[in-house]
């Protein structure tokens, strides 16, 4: 196998890269550096920077209305998507704690899309399950426990209409990915990327952006 060109992203290619794609907005980059304020510890768990105005393309580019997010957190990546909506779309946002996700709220508000948000404060599994069976969700957003993911899977697939996508989060897991006696998390995502890869139903690509993202379109 021979590796293609890479590029090692210092500080300034990232600060760079982020400078030639959309620049967040007030209300976003208030989100962003709130985040990091309130929540140092665990600040890491908020997508990247590139990944909003990534995710915001992804729904312009599909013409998704109707969006499910597995893991908010704080909400960055969802004002990204909803902001992307087009009028009468809707996202889901599946979390289970409401200090986090308190501070979703404010930035949705404030950014005039609250109307387009339903936060289901549940675990996901039991949002997913109560949903119509029907093909109906164009695109989901799946960042959250790692060890249910597959769960999450088979409860998005048969509700993710033709051509829908599946974009998820952590697939390289901080190169953990590659530990075949990883336990927890890591092995977690190790046996979802198996199973994404092997699903006949899907077609995916494995991205090294951030710490991995997977994209899957159902056939």
């Amino acid at each position: 196998m021979t590796k293609g060109n890479s590029t090692k992203i210092t500080d300034e290619l990232y600060r760079y890269m982020l400078a030639h794609n959309p620049p967040l907005d007030a209300v976003q980059q208030r989100l962003v550096e709130t985040t990091y304020e309130k929540f140092p510890d665990v600040a890491g768990m908020q997508s990247a920077q590139e990944q909003g105005p990534l995710l915001a393309f992804l729904v312009r580019l599909t013409g998704a209305r109707h969006i499910v997010e597995i893991g908010t957190f704080t909400g960055f990546s969802t004002l990204s998507m909803a902001q992307a909506l087009p009028a009468g779309g809707r996202v889901v946002a599946c979390d289970v704690s409401e200090e986090w996700t308190a501070y979703g709220r404010e930035a949705w508000e404030a950014a005039g899309v609250a109307d387009r948000i339903d936060l289901r404060i549940a675990p996901a599994l039991e949002t997913l399950r109560a949903m119509p069976q029907e093909e109906h969700i164009d695109l989901a957003y799946v960042d959250a426990d790692k060890e249910s993911q597959i769960a999450y899977w088979e409860e998005l697939v048969p509700r993710l209409r033709r051509g829908g996508l599946i974009v998820t989060d952590n697939t390289l897991f901080h190169g953990r990915v590659l530990d075949e006696t990883a336990t927890g998390s890591a092995a977690g995502v190790r046996a979802y990327n198996d199973h994404v890869a092997a699903d006949p139903r899907m077609e995916s690509v494995l991205l090294a952006i951030s710490d991995g993202l997977t994209l899957s379109r159902k056939r």
